[in-house]
């Protein structure tokens, strides 16, 4: 494992940590700055980058643990003693209802999406059409003055209609957290509330399909390749420890317009690129 594989490792852990959780789509930076400059298929086999893509996803997934884990302390009862979220009415049945549509949609049609969606053509289409879902939501949004500002006054149907929305995000490219952020808003939750929920809802989901992915494609987890691992993890936990938080003070204020227009230019980049 040379200087220029762990360079390649930390870059995409980067790439990783910044756009997962924001509502850019991850797989649309992923191809501008994987496929099209770095090649990690080429450096160390496509099964293990496809493996590589897992772990770090994990890193992740962890640090949205971190970062709401007096939440998920209280939903859990894991720690009688911890200190408790302020008037914290969200509840793990609520994360439960919100988990099952994506949770079966993706079980059944896993080997169906990463077959026959995942390309390039389908990611822009997913980019651009998850941008004007999210110009919908705000003018939506201007029209009807959210009635749910804080996650903790949410619904059962409101986390069962993001928990719906969240489905659209299996198509590569549209990114899971831009359509479930979406269809809170149109549900009538505040920015910050629809944010909330949609990174508390995702760590099941990502983690347990995460968890199928490397359980199938452990053979690939080597030795040799552990540094590459490591380094990737690393850096995507640090990263996305880093994004959330700045994205969870800054979505109130610009809501979710400037990020769809960002997709149609990440979307035309692509389509310029590889076309």
């Amino acid at each position: 494992m040379n200087i220029w594989e762990l360079f390649v490792g930390f870059i995409l852990g980067v790439v990783e940590g910044l756009t997962e959780f924001a509502p850019v789509s991850s797989t649309g930076h992923m191809i501008i700055v994987d496929d099209l400059w770095l090649h990690s298929k080429d450096l160390i086999g496509k099964y293990t980058a496809n493996t590589f893509k897992v772990v770090i996803q994990l890193g992740s997934i962890l640090a949205v643990v971190i970062i709401f884990k007096d939440r998920f302390i209280n939903m859990l009862h894991l720690n009688k003693k911890a200190v408790p979220v302020a008037q914290n009415k969200l509840k793990l049945s609520h994360v439960i209802v919100g988990i099952i549509p994506a949770g079966v949609i993706g079980f059944l049609f896993e080997d169906y999406i990463d077959e026959h969606l995942f390309s390039v053509e389908t990611v822009i289409i997913g980019l651009f059409m998850g941008a004007i879902l999210m110009i919908i939501a705000d003018r939506y949004n201007k029209k009807k003055k959210a009635v749910t500002e804080t996650v903790d006054k949410m619904s059962y149907k409101q986390a069962l209609g993001m928990g719906l929305f969240q489905c659209i995000g299996l198509w590569p490219g549209f990114s899971r957290s831009g359509s479930t952020m979406s269809g809170g808003v149109l549900l009538g939750m505040g920015h910050r509330a629809s944010a909330d929920f949609t990174f508390i809802m995702a760590v099941p989901v990502m983690a347990g399909a995460s968890g199928l992915s490397l359980i199938k494609n452990w053979q690939y987890f080597t030795i040799d390749a552990l540094p590459f691992f490591i380094v990737g993890f690393i850096s995507a936990f640090i990263f996305a420890l880093i994004s959330i938080r700045f994205f969870l003070k800054l979505i109130d204020r610009v809501k979710l317009v400037p990020f769809a227009i960002y997709r149609m230019i990440i979307a035309a980049l692509i389509y310029i690129l590889y076309f």
